[in-house]
Parts: C-alpha cells; sequence; structure tokens
C-alpha cells in the first residue's frame, strides 16, 4: 500500500533499477548497447535529481519529496524517504560521478563489460537510498549493500595483481566497523519500539545509553571516513580499483561517513556527541598532519591522493564536531568539493594509467611538454586541492576555519598546519610530474588528453569554480537544515 503519492525523488531512485532491468535484456556481446543504455539511464537519473534542486523549498527545513510505503505496520515500519537541504546535494553528487564513471570506462573495460555497468548501476540505486532513506535500519542495510558493488568492482576490474586482497581489506574492514551499528539500532528499537528517524529525534536516551550508542554508531562511520587509525583500507582499494571505481570511492563512499555524524549521531546523541567532541578533534588533527605528512613518503600517484582524502576528510570531521553553524555548513561544502576534486585527480591519473601502465610517480616527469593540456588540467586540479581562493575547496575550509576560531585557537593554527603541509605536497607532486627532462628512457610517445576525456574534465572544472565563486547557490539550501541540527544540541 502506497501512502503517499510517487514524486520526482520515487522516480530517481528507480531509474537506476530500470536500467538495471534494461541492461539484463540486451546480450552481453552488444557491448555498443550497454554502454549507450546505460549511460542514457544515467543522465536521465541526473536530469531527475536537476529537478529535485529546481523544486527544492531552501525555506524550509523540514523534510520534502516524502513518499512512505507500508512494509512492517504490525512492527511500526514503514519504507519512508525524504530529503532536505543536507541530503539533496549528496544525491546530486553521486548522479553526476555516476556519469562520469560511466565515460571514462568507455573504452578502457573490455572484460565483462555489461556486469561492470550493472554494478555501477546498483551502485547508483543503493547510494541515492543512503542519503533519502528516512528509517535507520533501512539505512542501515543499505549503508551496508553498497559494500558488494563495491567489492566486486575492485576485486574483477582492479588493475594489479594485488586487487583481490584490496577488495577484501575493504569489505572486511567496513563491514565488521558496521556491526556495532547494528546491534544499536536494535538496541533503539526495542526501546523506542520504532526506526524512524524523525521520531527518534525527538526521543530521549540516557547519558550512559548516548554514549554506548553514540560510540557503535562512531565505529561505523569512522571506518567509512577513514577517521586515523582506522584508515589502513583506503590506499589499497584505492591503489587496486580501476579509475572509475576510485572516483565513486573516494567521490561518495567517503561521505557516507560524514553523512551519517550529521543524520544520526549529532541529532540522536546530543549530549555524547558534545562529551565525544574532544576525541574527535585530537583524531581530526591527526589525520589532517600524519596523512599529509605520509602523503609526501609515497611513490604511487593514486596512493598519494588517497592519503591526502583522509586529510581532508579530517577537516571534514572537525567541522562537523565544532558545533556551530559555520563548521557544519563548511564540512558540507568541503565533502561536496572533495567529491569533485578527488574526483578530477583520480581521473588525471587514469589518464596516464590508460596510456602508460604505470603509476609510480618515478617514471613521469616534464609532462607539459609532451602533454600540455592534460598539465593545464592537473595544475587546476592541484590548485583546487589546495584550497586557492576561487575554488570550492578554499570556501569550505574557510568556513571549518572561522567554525574553529570561535572555540580554540590552538585547533585553528594545527588545522592552517596541515593546509600548509597539503599545500606543499599538492605542489611536489605536480612539479615532478609536469616539469624537469622527459624520461624517454621509460616514455618516449606522449599522447594528450582526447576529446572524450576533455569533455569529462570540462564539468568539473565548471563546478569547481562554480561552488568557489557562488557557493551561496549551495549554502542557502544547506543553511535551514544546518540550523536545525544546531538547535537539536540545545
Amino acid at each position: 500500500m502506497i501512502i503517499k503519492t510517487l514524486n520526482f525523488l520515487t522516480i530517481t531512485s528507480l531509474l537506476p533499477l530500470f536500467g538495471i532491468f534494461l541492461l539484463f535484456l540486451i546480450p552481453s556481446s552488444n557491448e555498443s548497447w550497454c554502454r549507450k543504455i546505460s549511460l542514457w539511464v544515467a543522465c536521465l537519473t541526473f536530469l531527475f535529481s536537476l529537478f529535485l534542486w529546481l523544486q527544492f523549498d531552501a525555506g524550509t527545513s523540514f523534510f520534502q519529496f516524502n513518499s512512505v510505503f507500508s512494509w512492517f505496520p504490525n512492527s511500526n515500519l514503514y519504507y519512508s524517504v525524504g530529503l532536505d537541504g543536507i541530503s539533496l546535494f549528496f544525491i546530486l553528487l553521486t548522479s553526476f560521478l555516476i556519469i562520469i564513471c560511466i565515460l571514462v570506462s568507455w573504452s578502457s573495460v573490455r572484460v565483462k563489460l555489461k556486469d561492470y555497468l550493472i554494478c555501477f548501476l546498483i551502485l547508483e540505486f543503493l547510494l541515492i537510498q543512503v542519503f533519502c532513506v528516512l528509517d535507520i535500519f533501512l539505512f542501515y542495510v543499505y549503508f551496508e549493500s553498497v559494500l558488494i558493488p563495491m567489492f566486486l568492482i575492485v576485486g574483477i576490474w582492479g588493475s594489479r595483481e594485488r586487487k583481490i586482497r584490496a577488495a577484501y581489506q575493504f569489505f572486511l574492514y567496513t563491514l565488521v566497523g558496521s556491526l556495532l551499528m547494528l546491534l544499536a539500532i536494535l538496541l533503539i528499537y526495542f526501546q523506542t519500539g520504532s526506526t524512524d528517524m524523525q521520531i527518534l529525534r525527538y526521543s530521549e536516551f540516557s547519558e550512559l545509553k548516548q554514549i554506548i550508542l553514540w560510540i557503535s554508531f562512531f565505529a561505523s562511520f569512522a571506518v567509512k571516513i577513514p577517521m586515523i587509525p582506522f584508515h589502513i583500507w583506503l590506499p589499497e582499494a584505492h591503489a587496486e580499483a580501476p579509475t572509475a571505481g576510485s572516483v565513486i570511492l573516494a567521490g561518495i563512499l567517503l561521505k557516507m561517513g560524514g553523512y551519517g555524524f550529521l543524520r544520526f549521531s549529532i541529532p540522536m546523541f546530543p549530549w555524547a556527541s558534545i562529551f565525544f567532541t574532544p576525541l574527535v578533534f585530537i583524531l581530526s588533527l591527526v589525520a589532517i598532519i600524519y596523512a599529509s605528512l605520509t602523503t609526501l613518503r609515497q611513490i604511487d600517484l593514486k596512493k598519494i591522493i588517497a592519503y591526502s582524502s583522509v586529510s581532508h576528510m579530517g577537516f571534514v570531521t572537525i567541522g562537523i564536531f565544532s558545533l556551530n553553524i559555520q563548521g557544519l555548513e563548511g564540512s558540507i561544502l568541503l565533502m561536496l568539493s572533495h567529491g569533485i576534486i578527488s574526483s578530477a585527480l583520480f581521473l588525471s591519473v587514469g589518464i596516464l594509467y590508460d596510456r602508460y601502465k604505470t603509476r609510480l610517480i618515478k617514471y613521469y616527469a616534464g609532462l607539459v611538454q609532451g602533454m600540455p593540456i592534460f598539465s593545464v588540467f592537473f595544475l587546476f586540479f592541484t590548485f583546487s586541492n589546495i584550497g586557492f581562493p576561487g575554488t570550492s575547496s578554499f570556501i569550505g575550509e574557510i568556513l571549518v576555519l572561522i567554525g574553529l576560531l570561535q572555540i580554540n585557537m590552538t585547533l585553528a593554527f594545527f588545522a592552517c598546519f596541515g593546509m600548509v603541509i597539503g599545500a606543499a605536497y599538492s605542489i611536489w607532486l605536480f612539479n615532478r610530474v609536469n616539469f624537469g627532462s622527459l624520461k624517454l628512457d621509460y616514455i618516449d610517445l606522449y599522447q594528450d588528453i582526447s576529446r572524450r576525456e576533455f569533455f569529462i574534465l570540462l564539468p568539473l572544472v565548471i563546478l569547481i569554480i562554480w561552488m568557489g565563486v557562488y557557493p551561496s547557490s549551495f549554502l542557502n539550501n544547506i543553511h535551514c537544515s544546518s540550523l536545525n541540527l544546531i538547535e537539536s544540541l540545545f
């Protein structure tokens, strides 16, 4: 029984499933049609997600585009979905990056292409559900289900011999981290009789229960972000994943942990969130500085970007637990920005790997002479990763620092120190790869980016500049939901 009618959000959620159904009808040998159908379905999903943005009412903090489906009414369990300002842009980012993933794999994937595309459409469906479902039990189901297609993408279509090990490491780390969250959800259900997030927001838990539940949720979200010392799986997964796998892993999957903190930990356990704020600050500062210093020692291009992601997500968690409006909005904007910039950097590395079949930095130098257009794009993405004024990261980092300055000057100083180290490894990487003499002993034929690669990277440049120059188009929609989140703490 449908309690509320279908809307744009429901259609956006179901379109990837429709694409999967169409792909099952097409023979695996017809690779051209498999590519075209998956691309058209991904584009249609993105178009409907844009309609969500256009129809979104920025003046309210209530969930919009709600649909409620009867699931187990006798157990007070309903399948409910809805959007607020926080989840809106994560759905937009998901549907946009899936298009990029399909395009970047257009000619590079030649083994089991149909299965590969089905995995990405399944991943899109699950991620959209993660960001719009309003039931914590269903959130857990989708949160964990994301592991399955990602495990297959890394394990089957990974680029090197250690891909099976990396896939298992990714799967087991994140699964074990989430088992405590499942136990916490069952405890919540037995106490309150509901798993509806909108009801639980107004449920009260004792201080001891809040601490236990907060730690259980933290165990899952900290592994997903990942926070140090739960980060071991990330560099290996990135190093072995195909380019599109790295894009979706860095662009979306890392954001699920931050989203979980915003959606569940802070509004449901406000006392425990304040209590554990010093712990989160310490872990975040360690992540910012340690990951930045570790990045300087890496020799694999993908691992360099992976460790830089750990550092950037440290900024995100500091912003979230600053528990003021500037920090919260800065962390959300920084997550969106990182999703675009890290994806662009992994795409750039993927372009090099497709041509020269190596990601070791020692084989590259002087690319500006043989690949000038690529070097211009790489320079732009490098400066965006630093947080250069006019780019999207600059706005997010400034807001996070403003939020930190309201709490503690020392925290802000160490965070700024991490930004300086980040600038050091980013400029060092660009200098090593693009300047100097060409290493003709290793690579004797250089080819600049193709037209398809140019038009894949160009929208990312436009988005980064748009968010950096006109952030209010994003912040206006986020503001009411962020204020509502702050009010739940007091």
